[in-house]
């Protein structure tokens, strides 16, 4: 069973940082993809930043393109991933999930292709 637990969530003023992690935890081997969403409020969880753990040039949304940045961390035990975000926007606000997901290298991916969910962290930014 995989297990995903974020953490690093918190309030922000605009321009600020955030660093979001996530303790990747069980049989993650049959999961090659690590990925962020985020839901707003009355919003659809959507896509933020994604990454294959074999490596390769991660995904980031047009959204947050040049400010956040996406890393794993497999060392250790449980696997980290991280979301590094810059020059945060008050439309960045939102719950933010990591999941973990088998995708084929090459192939798109959406929110319904992932079975294993973390708890969520929030992230506000404020004006």
């Amino acid at each position: 069973q995989v297990r995903l637990a974020e953490s690093g969530g918190g309030s922000v003023q605009a321009g600020g940082s955030l660093r979001l992690s996530c303790g990747v935890s069980g049989y993650i081997y049959g999961h090659n993809f690590l990925a962020w969403f985020r839901e707003g409020p009355g919003q659809e969880r959507e896509r933020v930043a994604g990454i294959y753990t074999g490596g390769g040039t991660p995904y980031y949304a047009d959204s947050v393109k040049d400010r956040f940045t996406i890393t794993i961390d497999q060392v250790d035990d449980p696997k980290m991933v991280y979301l590094q975000m810059n020059d945060l926007k008050v439309e960045d606000t939102a719950m933010y999930y990591c999941a973990a997901a088998l995708i084929p290298y090459g192939s798109s991916w959406l929110n319904t292709d992932f079975e294993h969910w973390g708890q969520g962290t929030q992230v506000t930014v404020s004006s």
